[in-house]
């Protein structure tokens, strides 16, 4: 199939010198790993590098990528609950202290901390508990290293960073918003019902000191065919994502995850609505400064890219692991049911002004059209029965 481009999203904001050179660097080490590839890079290949290559990828590289909740002059690309309110992980908090109670355990390790702002919550919130605690963080950016360490410097030893996944562990996990910026390969149906793996070649406007990029569509592997027909039946012209790394992370818990629970929060569906005929062109999101787009090629380095989860594979992938899936619903489900609106009761609501402002993004949290909805929550875990408080009512594992 012949390479196909589009052209670029509109209404994109204007971006610093700097930043704009180190775009350049990126796109030229981009076009050295297409040429590298035999000038054909498989999609997932390409979004690990714009992402995570060493001093170049988004999250390798010093830029800011998380706003610090102030919805008047947002900073950063995108905001993420934890940032909005601290009421969010302090209501995680009272899900984690069940798991860590249930597992007879004081360890939480939180893949991928962001700012520190949901860690120094949940900590905040466990300490007012009375409970002294071990919190790991698995960080792959240096540059949000540092900033969970000065954001978390107030809870001293309490805090550690690892650099490698424990051999074995007891307690509670946490991944928020992990699993969708995992490098997805990105597949389809042709006209004639075969499977097709979309891949990264050199745009026709490509040019030494201006690398251009393009779609590129090549018959799929064994592995991806197998993946795709197993999940949807063939619909032509259909172009969508698998994330075999993210199963194979979720899978791999249960190799070191030897009691208690993982929970992971992110935006998706299950199957049957994560391949639905209506979404044909897939879920791959970019977010470039608080604008969010469908283009992986605009500005590498300088913005997030996403791609939905299929939770149902990630359930399946536990099982796969010899993990039990515990719960499965909606983000404003499992904040109600954790007691997240009792949280916002005991605020004093004397000052309006104030109180409008805890109550607000609350909202957005709760609301099915911001984030209440389209994020769900997914608990697998190892000698923990159900039900977990998140999940009393409305568990959905019923519609994976």
């Amino acid at each position: 199939m012949s390479a196909s481009a589009t052209p670029p999203p509109r209404g994109l904001p204007p971006l610093h010198p700097d930043a704009l050179a180190h775009g350049a660097r990126v796109a030229a080490h981009l076009a050295e790993c297409v040429q590298a590839a035999g000038g054909w890079l498989p999609f997932d290949a390409y979004m690990r590098e714009a992402l995570y290559a060493p001093g170049l990828g988004y999250y390798a590289a010093g830029s800011a990528k998380l706003d610090a909740g102030d919805v008047r002059a947002p900073a950063g690309d995108f905001t993420t609950a934890p940032e909005l309110t601290p009421l969010f992980g302090h209501t995680l908090a009272r899900q984690i202290a069940e798991v860590l109670d249930r597992s007879g355990a004081n360890r939480v390790l939180e893949f991928g901390a962001g700012s520190g702002a949901l860690a120094r919550s949940v900590l905040d919130a466990l300490r007012a508990e009375g409970r002294s605690i071990r919190y790991d963080i698995l960080e792959v950016s240096a540059d949000l290293r540092a900033r969970q360490q000065t954001a978390l410097a107030a809870h001293g030893d309490a805090v550690q960073w690892l650099d490698a996944l424990p051999s074995g562990f007891q307690g509670c996990v946490i991944a928020n918003e992990v699993l969708d910026a995992m490098p997805a390969r990105r597949a389809g149906w042709n006209g004639e019902g075969a499977v097709l793996e979309y891949g990264v070649v050199l745009g026709a406007a490509a040019a030494a000191d201006a690398p251009a990029f393009a779609w590129d569509a090549r018959p799929a592997d064994a592995t991806l065919r197998e993946a795709l027909a197993e999940r949807m039946p063939a619909l032509p012209g259909y172009v969508t994502e698998i994330n075999l790394q993210a199963e194979a992370w979720v899978r791999d818990l249960g190799t070191w995850l030897t009691r208690g629970a993982a929970i992971l929060i992110d935006y998706g569906f299950p199957r049957h609505e994560f391949y639905h005929p209506q979404r044909a062109e897939g879920t791959l999101m970019c977010h470039l400064r608080h604008h969010a787009h469908p283009d992986p090629f605009v500005a590498p380095g300088l913005q997030d890219i996403t791609a939905h989860v299929d939770f149902t594979a990630m359930a399946d992938a536990a099982l796969a692991g010899g993990l039990d899936v515990l719960g499965y619903t909606s983000q404003a489900r499992f904040l109600g049911n954790a007691g997240l609106l009792t949280l916002l009761s005991q605020a004093d609501a004397t000052d309006v002004r104030a109180h409008a402002a805890r109550l607000a993004p609350v909202q957005r949290l709760l609301s099915e059209a911001e984030m209440g909805e389209l994020f769900k929550v997914l608990a697998v875990g190892r000698d923990i029965d159900p039900p977990l408080l998140g999940f009393l009512r409305g568990d959905r594992r019923g519609a994976l």
